[in-house]
């Protein structure tokens, strides 16, 4: 497939052929198995994403299996990768016999093998890339030039998707750090966009030193939008996607960020942008399904834990899936 069709100008459209796997897939999560968790309609898993200009493939499990023979992909990122990550391992798996697969945990590093294809499919947390290092007496520091305690698991990986956004904008009690640390200089106040920059360079340069472009294919996945906190709960009782109508969603500052680093390289990067289209889609979030509970509890709780940022699966990650099949 050419990689100068743009995948992320399109429309949601209803297809009854869908899910492209049952709701009951043992390796989801807890906060995603919406259906699981009670959520009582399900259309939310029907909707397929059309390209505008480009015919994007049915995933094809086997196929895909077929394509990554003894090779290693890797998800590198945070809880929303990790999202990602369990939808690629539920498209998967049921073409597998029982005895033919399994889950093995290294480090941060969780991987699901496809033993007869010698494949893996794994994914490494990693939510800022740079390191985060906990030094005791609630002093959390983030080290914007230091990357190599995470990256050592990259190395030897056929296809890297790195994923890196949300973290860097927590802010007040949200925070995962309280300083940020770089030549050796320790600091607290610095725009979070000016850190992320700072970061994903550190990144950048890791992989323009340490990959080799000829046996690796690096794929960045842009952010994936949230639809909370801003201007009330957008995602409780929302039933089915917007309609692009050409309108373009808010370039939210990390993408800016991203492309301007990305630029730079040498290495090449496929710049996967899965923002605009997941925009369009505020009822595919687990909102007050992310917990399996009574409707009473849940409705005394519904803003407090409300998630609108992570998908339910089956659900929108199948489409960035599907996309990620494409390139591959």
């Amino acid at each position: 497939m050419s990689t100068d069709c743009d995948l992320s100008v399109g429309e949601w459209v209803f297809d009854a052929s869908y899910p492209l796997y049952e709701a009951n897939c043992p390796y989801l999560s807890k906060q995603v198995s919406c259906r699981r968790n009670g959520r009582p309609d399900t259309d939310y898993e029907k909707w397929r994403w059309k390209p505008q200009s480009c015919l994007l493939p049915r995933f094809n499990a086997l196929d895909f299996l077929g394509r990554i023979r003894r090779k290693r992909i890797m998800l590198v990122g945070d809880s929303i990768m990790r999202n990602q990550w369990e939808s690629l391992v539920c498209l998967l798996e049921a073409v597998i016999p029982d005895e033919r697969k399994m889950v093995s945990t290294h480090g941060p590093v969780v991987a699901f093998h496809a033993m007869d294809f010698e494949a893996s499919i794994e994914f490494s947390w990693a939510p800022l890339l740079v390191e985060l290092k906990d030094e005791g007496e609630n002093k959390r520091v983030l080290y914007l030039d230091s990357i190599e305690e995470n990256a050592k698991y990259w190395r030897g990986v056929d296809v890297l998707v790195f994923d890196s956004a949300h973290w860097w904008t927590h802010s007040g009690k949200w925070s995962s750090w309280d300083f940020y640390k770089e030549e050796g200089k320790m600091f607290t106040d610095i725009n979070p966009m000016v850190a992320y920059e700072k970061g994903l360079t550190t990144w950048a340069k890791w992989v323009d030193s340490n990959l080799d472009p000829w046996r690796t294919k690096l794929i960045f996945r842009s952010v994936s939008p949230r639809h909370n906190r801003d201007n009330g709960w957008q995602c409780y009782k929302e039933r089915e996607p917007k309609v692009f109508l050409g309108h373009s969603p808010r370039v939210p500052a990390q993408l800016v960020v991203l492309k301007e680093v990305v630029k730079k390289m040498s290495f090449p990067v496929y710049l996967m942008d899965i923002t605009s289209m997941s925009a369009l889609r505020r009822d595919g979030h687990p909102s007050i399904y992310a917990r399996g509970e009574g409707a009473q509890e849940r409705k005394d709780d519904q803003v407090r834990s409300s998630d609108c940022s992570h998908w339910c699966l089956p659900g929108v990650p199948d489409a960035w899936n599907q996309i990620l099949y494409a390139l591959i």
